[in-house]
């Protein structure tokens, strides 16, 4: 599993270096990788189905606990089959849709990598390396929606998307170190016994909050469904990938693996519930108002993740089953639907409903599979949308409170779906065709079979439901810890109340079909309420933030050192004093001290009067040349008390700073300007506060017990372990030789900065 992840990441970086080949007619080549990806995972159905479920794991940082451990079962299998079964379809439209596009192979390197990133993620046992994948989908992400990056639009929705999942994956990574250290392990596997240690815990509350977090924003719930609207100013590939079978669900899985180990709780169950009904609801009324093709899916995707949030809020078998088809139902259709408008924008240049019909004349094909997928979204039988329809009534149905009020929402949310789904699936193909579109042509087999193919697999699954019930409804269901060998789909369960209010859903929403035409004084009239929007919210919020930051940079990093300085020692001494003040307790014992040496007393004394010196001359060089002292008395205190390294350490850097003061200063004017007494006066008495503080600091160190373990550790371990006699080095360059290489780095960079901007000669032009 570990190879079948790396060789997307593989590929990406093949395509650095062989890119030119694949812009061409041999583009359709890269579609190879997901299609192989597919061969691998489909060999695996079989085991699965019969109750097996196939890890695998791989050391990585075990001194943390952090591994690359991987699981295939029930919901892992789906997933990755749909990311390389509608990836494979996604790669082909991609050759065609984009052919000769100049940054095609940049653009299959981006999907490459989000597909791997995506099958790390569902296939990851452990949560880190688990949140590690999670944030590569939101950063391949991020070139994928800002892939045209001409436009400030795609650039803009790029960024929002990645600012609102990137905070929802800092939310998991916390999340994650909650759950560890609870438990003991990252594995999700070893978690799943553990539910009564995590419920009883008190932050099990906090936890649940930040693992929402994630999924919630990941999985465009509400309110921070707003980005995946923008995210449609991505090229249509990219739409149909990540918003119907992959990043969106990427939430949706999350709540989906750890249902198991912090559900069956009134906490998670009633959140989702209510999470899930208000974002299914609000999403599906969107659609009522929009005339953008892509825009209608969006809202309509952003309703379809609802309901799944309100399925697995649930909890219960039927619910789980329902949830399991729906995904199934929802990858076919939405990704049917995306390929289809591409395919419409594409050839006929617009995604504007008002004026779109009567393309089955040049689009039959085309028109076939808007059609078919526009049945199955709707829940019409024989599509295998109605079979999950059905089973998303039924456990509705059975909700033990406000039953009643739930089974309208989702009724509701049905019937605005497939008005949705026949909008952007039928309309554009029904009616008379305009004069503007007599010239649009048939697309190449490259466009459309893509979408034909998934639309007719959603009418096979629904005639032959045999086909998806064994080998991947039961075995998710089964990975979620209940009895999946009960569940039995069937295209008609009879006359029944359920049947009853399917017949009202496709009236209903047939009838509002017929009613309801997209208009653009509809989108205007919504738009009014866009100043309430959580986006506007949101966004006020972050214009807020930027202001409050720009103020209080300009007070506190207002670009004067001495400013930064002063900051830092008054927020220094209120801090420590205040701890010190309140809570030491020391006592030191002044006779324990040795008495002070002549040579001590000396050395002090030539300090004082640098010091001295330093404050009170006006010339600048003279001050340079008193610091100078001040170092150099300072290295004769560490020879007096044994620490010659540290002694030849602090000469070189004196000695080399007050040269590169000299240096620095030479060429400016000779004589200071001292700043007035009152600024003086402050330096003053902060530098006597700060030195009060750091004495007193001194001393109640000096009064804590000594504790020489790891002085002792290293004394007797340096020469064993790293063949050293000096204690000092040992540690640099062995002990802490990564912290030190890391170090010199940074010093290195700084050292090419600094040669950079010396040897740099603007032009008069470039001064200005």
């Amino acid at each position: 599993m570990l190879f079948a992840i790396l060789l997307g990441f593989a590929f990406s970086l093949f395509l650095v270096f062989a890119g030119k080949f694949f812009k061409g007619n041999f583009s359709i080549l890269a579609a190879g990788i997901p299609l192989a990806l597919f061969v691998y995972f489909s060999q695996f159905i079989g085991r699965i189905s019969n109750g097996e479920v196939i890890t695998e794991f791989h050391s990585w940082i075990p001194s943390f606990g952090v591994n690359l451990g991987f699981t295939l079962d029930g919901l892992s299998l789906l997933f990755s089959l749909m990311i390389t079964g509608i990836g494979f379809l996604v790669f082909v439209y991609t050759s065609a849709y984009m052919k000769n596009h100049k940054y095609l192979d940049r653009f299959y390197g981006y999907l490459s990598m989000f597909m791997a990133a995506m099958l790390g993620l569902v296939l990851s046992d452990n949560l880190i390396s688990l949140f590690v994948f999670w944030e590569l989908t939101s950063i391949s992400s991020f070139f994928l929606i800002g892939f045209n990056n001409t436009s400030r639009k795609s650039r803009k929705s790029a960024i929002i998307s990645l600012a609102v999942t990137g905070i929802g994956g800092l939310s998991l990574l916390v999340g994650s170190l909650f759950l560890g250290s609870i438990t003991g392990t990252y594995s999700i596997t070893e978690m799943l016994s553990m539910n009564p240690e995590i419920f009883s815990n008190p932050y099990y509350i906090l936890i649940v909050l930040l693992i929402f977090g994630a999924a919630f924003t990941k999985s465009a719930q509400f309110p921070f469904h707003f980005w995946l609207p923008g995210a449609m100013k991505a090229p249509t590939p990219v739409s149909t990938y990540l918003h119907s079978a992959t990043m969106v669900k990427a939430g949706i899985y999350l709540l989906m693996r750890l249902t198991p180990v912090l559900g069956d709780h009134e906490f998670w169950n009633t959140t989702l519930i209510i999470v899930g009904a208000i974002t299914m609801v609000y999403s599906a009324i969107h659609t009522l108002f929009r005339t953008d093709l892509k825009g209608i899916l969006a809202y309509s995707t952003i309703a379809a993740l609802g309901i799944l949030v309100f399925l697995i809020g649930q909890g219960t078998k039927e619910a789980l089953t329902a949830a399991a088809v729906f995904i199934i139902v929802h990858a076919l259709y939405k990704a049917t639907l995306f390929l289809v408008t591409g395919i419409i924008d594409h050839q006929a240049g617009t995604r504007d409903t008002t004026v779109l019909r009567g393309l089955r004349k040049v689009l039959f094909p085309v028109a076939i599979a808007g059609f078919l997928a526009a049945l199955s979204s709707a829940g019409i039988p024989p599509t295998i949308g109605f079979i999950g329809k059905e089973l998303t009534y039924e456990s509705t149905f059975h909700l033990e409170n406000m039953a009643v009020l739930f089974m309208a929402l989702i009724i509701i949310t049905k019937i605005l779906l497939l008005y949705a789904g026949f909008v952007a699936g039928i309309k554009p193909f029904a009616g008379a065709l305009p004069d503007r579109f007599v010239k649009t042509r048939m697309p190449s087999p490259l466009l459309w079979v893509p979408p034909v193919l998934l639309a007719v697999a959603g009418i096979v699954f629904g005639i032959f439901p045999g086909l998806i019930e064994g080998s991947l409804v039961k075995p998710l269901v089964s990975s979620m810890r209940l009895n999946g060998e009960e569940i039995h789909l069937k295209i008609f369960h009879g006359f029944n109340i359920i049947l009853l209010l399917s017949v009202i859903t496709i009236a209903a929403g047939t009838i509002l079909y017929f009613i309801i035409k997209p208009t653009k004084k509809l989108e205007i009239w919504i738009g009014k309420f866009e100043k309430f929007s959580p986006q506007t919210l949101i966004t006020n919020g972050w214009t807020f933030f930027y202001k409050f930051s720009n103020i209080w940079t300009n007070i506190f990093q207002n670009g004067y050192l001495r400013n930064y300085v002063s900051t830092i020692m008054v927020f220094t001494i209120v801090l420590i004093g205040y701890t010190f003040f309140t809570t030491a307790t020391y006592s030191v014992d002044f006779n324990t001290f040795s008495p002070i040496t002549v040579y001590e007393a000396v050395t002090s004394i030539v300090m004082l009067i640098a010091i001295g010196y330093t404050v009170f001359t006006r010339s600048r060089l003279a001050a340079v040349a008193a610091m100078g002292i001040i170092g150099y008395a300072i290295c004769i205190l560490f020879v007096i008390y044994s620490a010659p390294d540290l002694a030849m350490t602090q000469f070189s850097i004196d000695t080399l700073t007050v040269i590169l003061f000299v240096l620095v200063l030479y060429k400016l004017p000779k004589y200071l300007k001292l700043s007035d007494y009152k600024m003086r006066i402050k330096d003053g008495v902060l530098s006597l506060a700060f030195g009060t503080i750091i004495t007193l600091l001194i001393l109640e160190v000096l009064a804590e017990p000594k504790n020489s373990a790891v002085s002792d550790y290293y004394a007797e371990n340096a020469y064993i372990l790293a063949h050293g006699k000096n204690v000092v080095n040992v540690i640099l360059v062995d002990f802490r030789g990564a912290d030190t290489m890391i170090e010199i780095s940074v010093l290195a960079i700084a050292a090419i900065g600094v040669f950079a901007l010396l040897k740099l000669r603007l032009k008069k032009s470039d001064q200005r």
